[in-house]
């Protein structure tokens, strides 16, 4: 079955270049999966070689292969070997991550004759390049697929330029095998961000002005909506993030509660601790004291994660841990993932707009912190959050350390 959309572009992709872009779960990706790619490998004449490139190589496997390894089975859709190459349908094809280009630079200048591109906003713009002069084959075709972003992004200026481009732009209302309760979570879920334009409705729009927009005028109005108001809180885990200050910021120690199976979470504490004038058992002790009252009030910490780039600063909170009355934290201290800030602000516009954030009195650093991020205004092509001082982004980054490591989980949670 097949959406009217999805029809239209299986009867005009025949150029160079053929690009769906638009809103998420449109069923964009879906179409490539079940005939796009097949039917180009198949085709296929041995001119060149058969590259699909993605973000990076394992999410063109959660995003592409894993999937179509369940509509086609393995015999079809084999594995990526420690070469980057796999067996699909047959024939031999080269997997890699587009966030470099030292990975397509591998191929030494080789043409290609067919190549699929996954999520491609988030490519590294120099690799999009170098694929332009090696689609060279006489028979050479890309199908790609890609989220909008900002309107000044490279490669909405490649869409807009005068090459052999078929393009179609989808809303998630293209989409007519969505449950209607599941699009409708997901259109609140994003409402109030620039994600709603780009996600829901399909749009290459701008990131402007406040991030949360939501929670701003929540806590500017006094309405209570994300306040946690649910007595007792019982947390299912507690994760602290710890950013490191100095110039010109404040070291910042943020604890959040995760609700059961990444249902939601709640964030119980904050704290901001100047770093000028002090020294690293001066953290260390704010640190501890910080921690002995979350254990106090809820018990185990499951776990801490680090601003990674302070290997020193850590090293002295786990001696810290080892000779205070929680000596078991020491093991349970890590470096922070540090994910793409913009994922990072992606998961928590998402759990705001589900219903699945909330924050106690005892968070007021945070609290002010999300009310006042701001996307820049400098005019790049990439979204960029306000990092000038002017606003406190050290809570922002301790608070995201905890959540981020679980970023699928909580998105698969979303959608159930």
């Amino acid at each position: 079955m097949l959406s009217i959309k999805q029809q239209d572009f299986l009867r005009n992709c025949s150029h160079r270049w053929n690009i769906k872009t638009g809103a998420t779960r449109s069923g964009k990706t879906h179409l490539d999966l079940l005939a796009v790619i097949p039917k180009r490998i198949l085709a296929c004449r041995g001119e060149g070689l058969i590259v699909l490139l993605g973000n990076t190589k394992g999410t063109l496997q959660r995003n592409i292969l894993d999937p179509m390894r369940q509509l086609w089975g393995q015999d079809l859709v084999g594995f990526v070997r420690s070469d980057n190459t796999m067996t699909l349908f047959g024939k031999k094809v080269y997997v890699l991550g587009a966030d470099s280009k030292k990975h397509i630079a591998r191929l030494q200048g080789a043409a290609f004759e067919y190549a699929y591109g996954d999520e491609i906003t988030t490519w590294e713009e120099g690799v999009f390049d170098m694929l332009k002069s090696r689609l060279s084959c006489p028979h050479s075709h890309f199908d790609g697929t890609c989220n909008p972003a900002g309107p000044k992004h490279w490669f909405k200026k490649f869409l807009d330029s005068d090459g052999d481009i078929y393009q179609q732009a989808y809303t998630i209302d293209d989409n007519p095998f969505l449950a209607p309760a599941f699009v409708e979570a997901l259109k609140k879920e994003y409402l109030g961000t620039v994600y709603y334009n780009r996600f829901i409705l399909g749009q290459w729009a701008a990131a402007e002005g406040v991030i949360y927009r939501a929670f701003a005028d929540a806590l500017a109005s006094g309405d209570n909506r994300f306040l946690w108001k649910d007595k007792p809180l019982k947390p299912w885990r507690i994760h602290i993030g710890v950013d490191f200050g100095g110039n010109g910021s404040k070291h910042s120690f943020v604890a959040t509660a995760v609700l059961p199976g990444f249902s939601g979470v709640v964030a119980v504490a904050s704290q901001r601790v100047e770093p000028y004038g002090t020294d690293a058992d001066y953290l260390g002790n704010a640190f501890l004291l910080f921690a002995q009252s979350v254990f106090s009030r809820f018990g185990e910490i499951h776990a801490v994660f680090c601003d990674s780039a302070e290997q020193v600063l850590i090293s002295h909170l786990r001696a810290t841990a080892r000779r205070s009355p929680l000596p078991w934290l020491a093991g349970r201290i890590y470096n922070a993932k540090k994910s793409p800030i913009n994922d990072r602000i992606r998961l928590t516009s998402i759990l705001m707009g589900g219903g699945r954030f909330f924050y106690t009195p005892e968070t007021g650093t945070l609290a002010e912190a999300l009310s006042a991020a701001l996307w820049s205004s400098k005019g790049s092509e990439k979204d960029l959050r306000l990092d000038d001082g002017t606003t406190d982004i050290d809570s922002l980054d301790a608070f995201e350390y905890t959540i981020e490591r679980d970023y699928h989980s909580y998105l698969k949670r979303g959608t159930q």
